[in-house]
């Protein structure tokens, strides 16, 4: 079984019943052995995997997790990588069925899809085939993968994060980071947060807490509820985080940051896959999110945002150092003595099963048209805008049928072009229901070819 996402204009395609046609994609088979160590988790090995293929090593490739080591790995563990797949390019991600991800299908309520998994699993689906051939196979041993660290301004440039102190050292950069963030979408499990509760209580019980603002985005109000019940919101807030709602929050830009506007991290001078960059950074921000693209975060597009693992970022955020390396160095505490970290443990699922949260929150199941309400925006809202229906571009209304009539290059893009340059998070979101000032979002931080700039 295979689930492939679309862009928008696919959609639109589907919505209007034009031809839409996909290009067969390779298969490329990613074969998992050993087992990660007690700092290792899943994000460190689709980085490490992203500073492999590079954001363009995936594109009309599907990416096949097979071998022992996948077993290993807990069902969000393995959404983590799947959700990543996006960063290198990747049509799809897939995996075979595991007892994991029974699990974790009885525990989210769905244990009839569970029995049906089972039921395909035992005639031989849900599973590479014997002797499947791949168009490239990539060998991992997972008890070589350590913590890596991916930036900044791009999710493929990998260090491992015992050279990560000196790369920073070598660009020129201040030893500091600005804010620590975790959660959202990516990586906002219970197992994950969990993890960094585990660190939070070690913290609290040395006396110490975050040096730099530590943010948390649970990705579900389930989690939420869930966090909240069983202290580890509790734990987080006792050294200084701030757990916000619910949402996509700082990740997709929903973040109105107001400190350390004007300061800088140094002349950022390196090359990223045989690519020159320099210009002048702001302060660097460590998060656990999915992708690090300029502006995204803060609205700064200077801000270098590098990605780690939530234990990673919950770790150094109380030392507020990039050099700090959670694994090998220790911090001081106000006595004088030397405090380190113990690898952090988590809990895959809840032994409490998951908390509902707020009922309100979730569909109602089996809904149905209500085309009787009446939909009422304001005449001069900018947040919203109703559409009107417009004929198509094909059929009738078009000599050449099926096919779109001649057209002209509008603009050519140099570079990186990716859906954050295409039309930009952070302050623009509001405007998503409004069609015409979405618009003038379009393409506002592209480099067009001609102009080179």
């Amino acid at each position: 079984m295979l689930a492939i996402g679309v862009g928008g204009a696919d959609a639109v395609d589907a919505m209007t019943g034009t031809p839409w046609e996909l290009k067969a994609p390779q298969v490329v088979g990613i074969h998992l052995t050993g087992s990660l160590n007690n700092w290792s988790t899943t994000k460190d090995l689709i980085l490490h995997l992203a500073g492999r293929l590079t954001v363009r090593g995936g594109t009309g490739r599907i990416l096949e997790y097979f071998g022992p080591g996948v077993f290993n790995q807990s069902c969000t563990g393995l959404a983590t990588i799947a959700n990543m797949g996006a960063e290198v390019g990747a049509t799809t991600s897939t995996f075979p069925y595991t007892p994991k991800m029974n699990a974790y299908l009885k525990a989210t309520g769905r244990g009839l899809v569970a029995i049906a998994a089972d039921e395909a699993a035992s005639q031989g689906f849900l599973s590479p085939d014997d002797g499947a051939q791949y168009d490239e196979v990539i060998d991992i041993n997972l008890s070589e993968i350590e913590p890596t660290i991916t930036g900044p301004f791009t999710p493929d440039l990998a260090t491992p994060i015992s050279k990560f102190g000196s790369f920073v050292k070598d660009q020129g950069w201040k030893d500091e980071f600005s804010a620590g963030l975790i959660g959202s979408c990516t990586n906002s499990s219970y197992e994950d947060m969990t993890r960094v509760a585990d660190l939070a209580r070690q913290a609290q019980a040395a006396g110490i807490q975050a040096k730099v603002p530590f943010l948390c985005t649970p990705g579900s109000e389930q989690i939420r509820a869930t966090m909240e019940r069983d202290n580890v919101t509790a734990s987080l807030e006792g050294v200084g985080a701030v757990v916000l709602a619910n949402a996509c929050g700082p990740c997709i830009g929903q973040w109105k940051r107001e400190d350390r506007k004007d300061e800088e991290n140094g002349n950022l001078s390196l090359n990223i896959h045989h690519k020159k960059l320099t210009e002048t950074n702001n302060l660097a921000i460590l998060t656990s999110f999915n992708r690090n693209f300029k502006s995204r975060n803060d609205g700064n597009r200077l801000t270098m945002n590098f990605l780690a693992s939530p234990t990673v970022v919950t770790a150094m955020s109380f030392s507020g150092k990039l050099s700090f390396n959670p694994i090998t160095d220790s911090l001081t505490l106000p006595s004088g003595e030397a405090f380190k970290f113990t690898p952090p443990s988590g809990q895959d699922l809840p032994s409490a099963g998951f908390a509902a949260g707020e009922a309100s929150y979730y569909p109602r199941p089996n809904p149905r048209p209500q085309p009787d309400v009446e939909v009422v925006i304001k005449p001069d809202s900018q947040r919203l805008e109703l559409l009107e229906p417009f004929p198509s571009h094909f059929g009738e209304n078009n000599p050449r049928g099926l096919e779109l009539p001649p057209l002209k290059v509008l603009m050519r893009v140099r570079g990186k072009c990716t859906t954050d340059h295409i039309s930009a998070a952070g302050p623009w979101l509001k405007y998503k229901g409004h069609l015409t000032n979405i618009s003038e979002n379009l393409l506002i931080t592209v480099v067009v070819h001609e102009l080179e700039k």
